[in-house]
């Protein structure tokens, strides 16, 4: 049954996207939000509003049966999870399946198994999808991890078996290291994901980070092709583009087949990303996770391909059977996302939480902003610094990244410091406008440049 009335149960500029997806779609709106966020955008653009708690996160964004109650409350029918907070929490799945409303995403059981590394990497070899040479399954015991260690060679990755947006890895180059950063990763996967859970994978070196982003309604499954994310910071990303050109369209066809046989396997529904990395060296490339959720970087895919993924989430979740073909979907031209954080990125970027005293966005050809802010707004520092998204379309990426700097100049956000210097100097630089960059590029272009910002 359609959806027609939706609790957006997240908070920034994801809900203002999905607030303006479900009213295209004549859908009614409740913005769930905290204390903190009364004020905000989405608060202002929704139908109507709930306060489901404190500032604090736990208290609020994070509490499952404050959300549920809201939503049955305010009358809603369906819940979307946004990204972050309980967009890839099984038990909220379930929650809100058990409280007679619609998830938007994936069945409870697919988020399970998808958001367990080693069930996902079980589930992708089963599907014949390559994997990153590691353990076969989780790893308690230091002696046994050491050992796998020194047959598949060092440097090697711990990562928490239920971790995820890069957190709970730590990457050892020798035994000594091996058997310090073990435990230190066991604690903190116990702490971070109540789950000590490891696995290790060998490090592949001076690869990219390619995913592919699917659409899935339970039975069929297709692609809507890759974006690149090798620009990172602490195995965050902060550059995305689409499409990648360091694919052959023989890679390309090959990664997307990878990508839509995995998620069939599964009977996957939503929007999903398949994540791997790619040696350009071998052209082979590996599966290392699924996001079971609409990812901060879904604009860049939007554009090239002409796909509005929320809005399908939208009607995938109301029970419409997937509307496109995978020949329906095309590409064109190229697409750049930067994220606009309330950082200094001359100062270790230090989250600088403000008033905004002037906004300037900007506009023209090629140029989308997605945002939750506006002139005036208080910044709340309980949350993720993530203030917009800077998107900009060319006929190809040359062009892209002249739109990139144009947009840049002309984008200011008073009273704040931002990330937007990074961006301007990484869109002048020879490597980048070359694409010549892995995933440790920019740590390392980082300790030389940033002091300059």
């Amino acid at each position: 049954m359609a959806i027609r009335k939706l609790l957006v149960a997240n908070r920034g500029e994801i809900a203002v996207r999905i607030i303006r997806a479900a009213r295209d779609l004549g859908i009614r709106t409740v913005q769930a939000h905290s204390e903190a966020d009364t004020a905000s955008l989405a608060v202002q653009l929704a139908d109507s509003a709930v306060n489901i708690g404190p500032a604090q996160a736990p208290k609020s964004y994070l509490n499952i049966k404050a959300i549920v109650e809201a939503a049955k409350a305010s009358g809603a029918d369906a819940v979307h999870p946004g990204y972050g907070f309980l967009a890839e929490s099984s038990h909220f799945a379930d929650a809100v399946e058990a409280a007679g409303l619609t998830f938007v995403g994936p069945r409870g059981d697919t988020i399970r198994m998808m958001g367990d590394k080693v069930a996902a990497r079980a589930a992708a070899a089963k599907a014949g999808v390559p994997t990153v040479p590691g353990s076969d399954g989780r790893i308690d015991d230091v002696a046994e991890a050491e050992a796998l260690a020194g047959k598949i060679g060092y440097p090697v990755m711990i990562k928490a078996a239920a971790g995820g947006g890069g957190r709970g890895i730590r990457i050892a180059h020798d035994p000594k290291e091996f058997a310090q950063f073990f435990q230190l990763a066991q604690t903190e996967a116990r702490s971070a994901f109540g789950d000590g859970g490891l696995y290790v994978e060998k490090v592949v070196g001076q690869a990219r980070h390619i995913e592919v982003q699917v659409l899935g309604d339970g039975t069929n499954v297709i692609h809507c092709f890759e974006r690149e994310c090798s620009l990172q910071r602490r195995r965050q990303k902060v550059w995305e583009e689409a499409p990648s050109t360091a694919l052959s369209e023989d890679a390309r066809q090959r990664l997307c087949d990878s990508a839509v046989a995995l998620a069939q396997s599964v009977n996957y529904r939503g929007a999903g990303t398949l994540e791997y990395l790619y040696d350009d060296a071998s052209g082979d490339f590996y599966f290392i996770e699924m996001n079971t959720r609409i990812q901060v970087e879904h604009p860049v895919t939007e554009w090239i391909t002409g796909v509005d993924l929320v809005g399908e989430m939208l009607r995938i979740a109301g029970g419409e059977p997937l509307r496109l073909r995978q020949q329906d979907v095309t590409r064109r031209g190229h697409a750049i996302e930067v994220r606009i954080n309330a950082e200094d990125p001359s100062n270790d970027f230090m989250p600088f939480p403000g008033v905004v005293g002037g906004l300037r966005i900007p506009g023209g050809p090629g140029v989308r902003f997605d945002t939750m802010l506006y002139q005036g707004y208080a910044i709340p520092p309980f949350y993720d610094s993530l203030l917009g998204k800077l998107i900009v379309w060319g006929e190809d990426r040359e062009r892209a990244i002249v739109r990139m700097k144009r947009a840049l100049g002309e984008l200011e956000v008073a009273g704040v410091k931002t990330t937007i210097p990074l961006y301007a100097a990484l869109a002048g630089d020879p490597d980048v406008r070359a694409n010549a960059v892995h995933t440790r590029w920019l740590e390392h272009w980082l300790e030389s440049n940033a002091k300059q910002l």
